[in-house]
């Protein structure tokens, strides 16, 4: 008779396994700046590492992200977690660029392929009295994940041995623990025929959405593309800009923007949707400009300050955002409209940080912060007046609760991917 946990215990256990998903997506943006010294490294090299990560993770999402919809959570979620462990140990032999990219390319085909799944199954465990909490920690584990691998990572990159292998076979352990503990968990979600037609990659939007998402497009794009700013060449920045050459700093850099906005995601579960992005885009005004100052001064503190204050952005901005564009989804369409919100997040998280690392090397790393905090900055403005303006109007979600009244969750929607239809 083999072990199942309850479907309380299952749904932590999942929940942690997400988390530590996370923290090794983030793990390796401290170490970048050891590879740029010890390999001769420029930033250009740097983001493109970063830049695959995105790329393949976005593949995975269009592709496979639905795939446990059909073959069930757990064969997916251990196949997955064995794909990432895999990058660890890639990461660990690496010696080159080359063994970089394909490590990171590696790690993000996984990722996309687990991220799905396991937001499925804590709705899946959470059922419909727990619906709520299901879609807070599938909104709050993520952030929370960035914080702790950033921040871990720098952590032993300063003090442990062997820096640019540690917190990798650390990480690699954690992982399989989890897919042990996984192995326990009940997996009851029906599965659906089509497999292989879910592989073709579609992004369907439904007209009752379309609104919605041009409305809060603003919240998605400068709050993941700041994310991509901090996760690929934030700690180059604090090293080459700023002179901090620890690495705990750097892993600061991630767990600040990271670690604020998954406590603004938490704190604000009542907040209405329109006014949650509004507080967002301002903070995503004044946090980058801050930024800027404080490079232009050489100010580590006020560095920290506006990283803070942008991360109060990055929560409110994506949270409310996300929240709003949800609440006029049809429920059996949920998973597509997350299709079309990842697409657009994860098209900014990659590609503005690959064209500042080609920037870079030319321009400088100031002057390279500079604009792309002016790029944030200009894009949270326009979504401050569309979404005071539709605010105004009283039309698209502006008046929308948050999730005390949340919309029924369909169980078997794949949370994040697309469903194969």
């Amino acid at each position: 008779m083999s072990l199942r946990t309850s479907p309380r215990t299952g749904f932590w256990l999942v929940a942690a396994a997400l988390g530590v998903l996370v923290s090794a997506s983030a793990a390796p943006s401290p170490i970048f700046p050891v590879y740029q010294a010890e390999w001769g490294l420029g930033p250009s090299a740097v983001t493109v590492v970063f830049a695959v990560y995105a790329a393949v993770l976005l593949v995975a999402l269009l592709t496979v992200g639905s795939l446990s919809d059909h073959l069930g959570r757990r064969p997916v979620v251990l196949a997955a977690i064995a794909g990432v462990v895999a990058s660890m140990l890639a990461f660990v032999l690496a010696d080159s660029t080359g063994w970089l990219v394909a490590a990171r390319a590696l790690q993000g085909f996984s990722t996309g392929t687990a991220i799905g799944a396991l937001g499925a199954w804590l709705l899946d465990l959470a059922g419909p009295r727990r619906g709520a909490l299901a879609q807070v920690v599938n909104g709050a584990v993520p952030p929370l994940g960035l914080m702790a691998g950033g921040l871990g990572s720098g952590l032993l990159v300063e003090f442990a041995p062997a820096p640019t292998r540690t917190v990798y076979v650390l990480l690699a352990v954690l992982l399989a623990v989890c897919a042990a503990a996984l192995v326990a968990v009940p997996d009851a979600a029906a599965r659906v025929p089509g497999a292989l037609r879910s592989l073709t990659p579609v992004v369907r939007l439904p007209r009752a959405s379309r609104s919605s998402l041009v409305r809060f497009a603003p919240g998605f794009l400068a709050s993941w593309g700041l994310g991509g700013f901090v996760l690929g060449l934030g700690p180059s920045v604090v090293a080459g800009v700023l002179g901090r050459t620890d690495h705990v700093t750097g892993g600061l850099v991630v767990a600040a923007v990271a670690g604020v906005g998954a406590l603004v995601g938490v704190l604000t579960r009542a907040v209405r949707p329109a006014r949650l992005v509004a507080v967002g885009m301002l903070a995503l005004v004044v946090g980058p400009l801050l930024v800027v100052l404080a490079l232009e001064q050489s100010s580590t503190a006020l560095f920290f300050t506006g990283a803070a204050v942008s991360g109060i952005g990055f929560g409110g901005g994506f949270q409310g955002a996300l929240r709003g564009v949800l609440a006029t989804a049809p429920a059996d369409e949920r998973a597509g409209v997350l299709s079309a919100v990842y697409v657009m997040s994860y098209l900014a998280f990659g590609l503005p940080a690959v064209v500042a690392g080609f920037l870079a090397p030319s321009l400088g790393l100031r002057e390279v912060a500079d604009g792309y905090a002016a790029l944030v900055v200009v894009v949270g403005l326009a979504g401050l007046v569309l979404t005071l303006a539709g605010s105004r109007r009283g039309g698209g979600t502006g008046g929308l609760p948050g999730p005390r009244r949340p919309a029924p969750v369909r169980r078997g929607a794949a949370a994040g991917v697309k469903r194969g239809r």
